[in-house]
């Protein structure tokens, strides 16, 4: 890499990394150290090819959701991750937004990795059905399909959720 190519990488990665880490952090529901791992893998890989790439942030995302596809299918990244419950307690004191947080954190952290790939693609990151299915090389019945179930289970593992949430909107 020559030093014009290596400055314009380093000034992508220098202003875009918080807004990647967060979405790695979303994807490996919460596990910061994983987050990092992610987000590190998917840079090295796209340094490589970095004067070939036309869309930088575009083609780091893929790579970043790619590669934690293919990290689902390896059995050694197969584990739960445990996440600290927040506090049941009400707060007046603005704290409402961090509550939600964090109960959306552990909330995605129960579910499998491809349920949670599903809604932080369909719902953060707010794609449509059929770049889903392009990035995670599947059809788009089978988005359709994942994204119910998978909210399904959110509900049904996460209760509290819809609790914080109401206490967000009042």
């Amino acid at each position: 890499m020559d030093a014009t190519v290596e400055r314009d990488f380093r000034e992508f990665v220098e202003a875009r990394s918080p807004s990647l880490m967060r979405m790695a952090f979303l994807l490996t529901g919460g596990d910061q150290h994983a987050a990092e791992d992610l987000l590190q893998t998917a840079l090295a890989k796209v340094a490589a090819r970095w004067r070939s790439v036309d869309s930088p942030e575009k083609y780091v995302r893929q790579v970043i959701y790619r590669q934690q596809v293919s990290w689902w299918r390896l059995k050694w990244h197969r584990h739960e991750t445990n996440v600290a419950v927040p506090p049941d307690e009400a707060r007046e004191d603005g704290t409402s937004a961090v509550d939600l947080k964090m109960t959306v954190r552990a909330a995605l952290a129960r579910l499998t990795p491809r349920q949670r790939a599903m809604l932080v693609l369909r719902f953060f990151e707010d794609l449509p059905e059929a770049e889903v299915a392009r990035l995670l090389d599947c059809s788009v019945g089978t988005v359709r399909s994942t994204t119910h179930r998978s909210l399904a289970r959110l509900r049904a593992v996460a209760p509290e959720l819809e609790e914080t949430l109401k206490e967000v909107r009042q």
